[in-house]
């Protein structure tokens, strides 16, 4: 299994290519980053620096889109990427989400992902695209279309498993990453709090019924004041945590943590990844709480898994 980590690029570019060089040399096979411009510095800039520091990680986006950047802009940043990184680059595209509703446009549909992905396959031959999706028509359209799919899930077995027989029905992709929120803790009850803005923003993303079926009952309104930009990518994470309170109770952030994120012991998160990959799953791709800070120590402590 291939183990990723997220390097949302938060930081000086020089810093964030140096924490690329030092996944790298921890052990980790890709180093992920998200592109959203109101949030980081452009993603591709980053991703280019890192190429020029790292000699072996596989670098990828997670995910860029098709609505802010244009298809032709994409496949221009993607190819210069890939020129700097021969053989190890990975488009990951999604429909937006954090890049476009905070500049007044809409998600990309599936079918402008399908137009969009097909598109590129023509300018940029030879880059691999793999589709983010948690819905079904995305999730579909990366079994399609991509050479991976990346599910944006959880690592719930059960919705692993759901979305791993929607891709398959449409021809299996040579890959597919999960993506899930990481901790090396020894304590739930004192680590799985911090992910109550994570809990809450699934539920008002649609992601209820998945919770529910996890005995997490949460209702959380489409707009909550005071987090600024939203949930999942709060400034003030102490004061989402403080706010989303409300709605999701310290049990509630136990149960999140134990069944949709791998927190636990490094021993535990080695057992949990290798039941996904019993389950068809190709790769991790790990992500700390927060979006302003590199995750230094979710690296140095996950090298224990790797080395």
């Amino acid at each position: 299994m291939r183990v990723g980590i997220r390097l949302p690029p938060c930081r000086p570019v020089d810093e964030v290519a140096e924490a690329a060089r030092r996944a790298e040399e921890l052990g980790f096979d890709d180093v992920w980053m998200p592109d959203s411009q109101t949030l980081w510095r452009d993603a591709f800039t980053a991703l280019a620096c890192a190429a020029l520091r790292t000699e072996r990680v596989r670098l990828g986006t997670a995910v860029t889109n098709l609505v802010t950047r244009h298809p032709s802009v994409v496949a221009a940043a993607a190819r210069t990427v890939a020129e700097l990184a021969p053989g190890r680059f990975v488009l990951g595209i999604g429909v937006g989400n954090s890049s476009v509703g905070p500049v007044g446009l809409r998600s990309s549909t599936t079918a402008e992902l399908r137009a969009g992905v097909t598109g590129l396959r023509d300018t940029m031959p030879g880059i691999p695209i793999h589709v983010a999706a948690s819905g079904p028509r995305n999730l579909a359209l990366g079994g399609e279309l991509g050479d991976g799919v990346i599910l944006l899930a959880g690592a719930s077995t059960a919705r692993v498993q759901d979305a791993l027989d929607i891709v398959g029905g449409h021809g299996a992709p040579p890959e597919v990453t999960v993506s899930a929120f990481c901790q090396v803790t020894d304590d739930l009850e004192r680590d799985a709090p911090a992910l109550k803005p994570v809990c809450a923003a699934m539920a008002q993303k649609g992601g209820g019924p998945a919770l529910a079926a996890a005995g997490i009952e949460v209702r959380v309104p489409s707009q909550v004041p005071g987090v600024r930009p939203d949930l999942l990518h709060a400034e003030d994470w102490e004061h989402a945590v403080e706010v989303c309170s409300a709605w999701v109770s310290d049990a509630d952030a136990v149960r999140f943590a134990d069944e949709f994120c791998l927190y636990g012991t490094v021993e535990q998160i080695a057992d949990r990844m290798a039941g996904l990959e019993r389950l068809g799953v190709t790769g991790v791709l790990l992500q700390h709480v927060g979006s302003y800070t590199l995750p230094h120590e979710l690296m140095e402590s996950l090298g224990k898994v790797l080395a």
